[in-house]
């Protein structure tokens, strides 16, 4: 009875991830040492997609919903493994959940002050502070490009990228604009409008969709 009792726990019927603590973007289940029990009940929750990866590929995508795993549910994966319909073993895969929740309140600044020339002071140096919110839009490309294989993926492993985009954005935009500097504050919104449209390349490149900045102004003394 002993022996059966650990055989069965080699094999997984439940996947799931309750997102026990905040910031963290992608999530392996863990898998070590175990396999899937064909028929498994897989449940992604709302603000969550589950990537599915074998053999260094990615075989599946699943979205929020109960899933019941079979060879029905997971073709891609069946296609890989050359499986007959009628298999229904246990097999070996990694999962990997995914938050596509809002990040919301990630702050960003200029780590020292730009220098711009204006028409009627000369050269003014300037500093800018701002915040922004994006979420995961494309886990597998995301899986693919940034997180990898790591346990957990955080927000604070993908802020200082971030970060640096928008802040490269923000010091083109800058030369770009020829904005009086006391014209400044009152073209505040045209300016983050800009500079919204200026970073969407670069952080779709990391699968994510922004969803708004923000940016103030402070002079440097």
């Amino acid at each position: 009875m002993a022996l059966m009792d650990f055989i069965k726990k080699q094999f997984i019927d439940v996947i799931q991830w309750t997102e026990d603590e905040p910031g963290v973007l992608a999530y392996r289940f863990p898998m070590q040492d175990m396999e899937i029990q064909y028929g498994a009940q897989l449940t992604v929750r709302e603000s969550q997609m589950a990537v599915f990866v074998n053999e260094g590929k990615v075989a599946d995508v699943f979205g929020p919903g109960r899933h019941k795993l079979t060879t029905q549910t997971i073709p891609v994966l069946t296609y890989l493994k050359n499986w007959d319909k009628l298999f229904e073993s246990p097999f070996k895969s990694d999962v990997y959940f995914f938050s596509t929740r809002q990040q919301v309140d990630q702050k960003f600044g200029t780590p020292n002050p730009i220098t711009i020339r204006d028409a009627e002071f000369g050269a003014v140096r300037i500093r800018l502070f701002g915040i922004y919110s994006y979420r995961i839009a494309d886990p597998k490309a995301f899986h693919q490009q940034v997180s990898g294989t790591v346990e957990r993926y955080t927000v604070d492993s993908l802020s200082g990228q971030l970060r640096n985009s928008i802040i490269g954005s923000l010091t083109d935009l800058i030369a770009e604009s020829k904005i009086p500097f006391l014209d400044m504050a009152a073209n505040q919104d045209e300016f983050a409008g800009k500079l919204r449209e200026k970073v969407k390349e670069g952080f779709g490149a990391l699968a994510t969709s922004r969803r708004g900045i923000r940016v103030r102004r402070r002079t440097a003394r």
